[in-house]
């Protein structure tokens, strides 16, 4: 296990650990960016409502699923520590909403990261870019402004090293095998029922279809449908910053969002573990070892498929 950044404002408590096997024994990475429960006390007293605006905020215990499918597969996996509320790993350094950023003592405001001109990304207008600002139902989060040094440190402590980590893991994969998938792994509340149809308890996100080889999603979605597992493509998650930064199947890298329904695997409540915990787990350490094999023979050299890589 590798820990690396750091939680601003808790001494000693890393960003994320990486839990890898060496040699890798499968050609996947699953990481998580939205679990973190570490909270600076700072934090949590500049929150107008920190228990409602956190449970919101939060993939509610999803890495209590990863881990579950780390160990029964062998699989790599990247667990962030920092919450959602410190920065939200899924965002770019860009999407920031720079009206909730105040100039900092010395005078340097926006202007100083590259920020506070032209207009706001659509995921800061939102009010869920880079450090959420709002949301629905709950309104604004926070009781002040940030600093531009409080931004700047979580993109230096948190984000970057972040990245940083799950580039080079997935690179030192592709290394290895020629080929490399991400599965990035989220939770969604449940989804309302519309024109009748079930509501979907997977959503897979794959950028719509540039972020990995078709023959893994198809592979998704037919071991799901044998699972008895209702899925969906794209609609309404399609993956994010992790997959536009880190996707690049022509590369050999390919990357996967899976958003699971928090009754999946939490209880009534949606607030602790329920008894569809191993249920989950298991279907999806069974899911991961076939996208496992559906990858490594993407690798293989084929003369009539522009995607397939050989090992270099």
């Amino acid at each position: 296990m590798i820990e690396g950044g750091r939680v601003p404002g808790l001494p000693g408590q890393p960003a994320f650990t990486l839990h890898r096997r060496e040699p890798s024994p499968l050609p996947i990475l699953v990481a998580v960016p939205h679990a973190g429960r570490a909270y600076p006390k700072a934090v949590l007293g500049n929150l107008r409502d920190a228990q409602a605006s956190s449970l919101r905020l939060e993939d509610r215990f999803i890495d209590h699923v990863a881990l579950g499918i780390a160990r029964a597969t062998g699989a790599d996996l990247l667990l962030a520590h920092a919450p959602r509320a410190v920065i939200d790993l899924n965002r770019s350094p860009e999407d920031v909403d720079w009206g909730m950023v105040e100039r900092d003592p010395d005078g340097e405001g926006a202007s100083a990261m590259g920020g506070g001109r032209g207009e706001l990304s659509a995921r800061a207008r939102s009010g869920l870019g880079l450090v959420p600002r709002r949301l629905p139902g709950v309104g604004e989060l926070w009781r002040r402004r940030l600093t531009l040094r409080e931004v700047q440190g979580r993109i230096d402590c948190v984000h970057a090293p972040y990245h940083g980590a799950l580039a080079q893991r997935l690179e030192e994969i592709r290394a290895r095998w020629g080929v490399a998938l991400l599965v990035d792994l989220h939770s969604m509340p449940p989804l309302s029922v519309r024109g009748g149809f079930v509501a979907p308890q997977i959503v897979v996100g794959d950028r719509f279809g540039a972020s990995c080889h078709g023959a893994i999603v198809a592979a998704t979605f037919a071991h799901l449908a044998r699972l008895g597992r209702e899925a969906a493509h794209n609609r309404p998650y399609a993956g994010g910053y992790v997959l536009d930064r880190h996707a690049g199947p022509r590369k050999g890298i390919h990357a996967v969002q899976l958003e699971i329904d928090r009754t999946c695997y939490l209880d009534a409540d949606l607030r602790e573990l329920g008894e569809g915990l191993d249920r989950l787990v298991e279907d999806l350490a069974a899911l991961v070892r076939l996208q496992a094999a559906v990858v490594t023979d993407l690798a293989r050299p084929r003369a009539d498929d522009g995607w397939a890589l050989a090992a270099q």
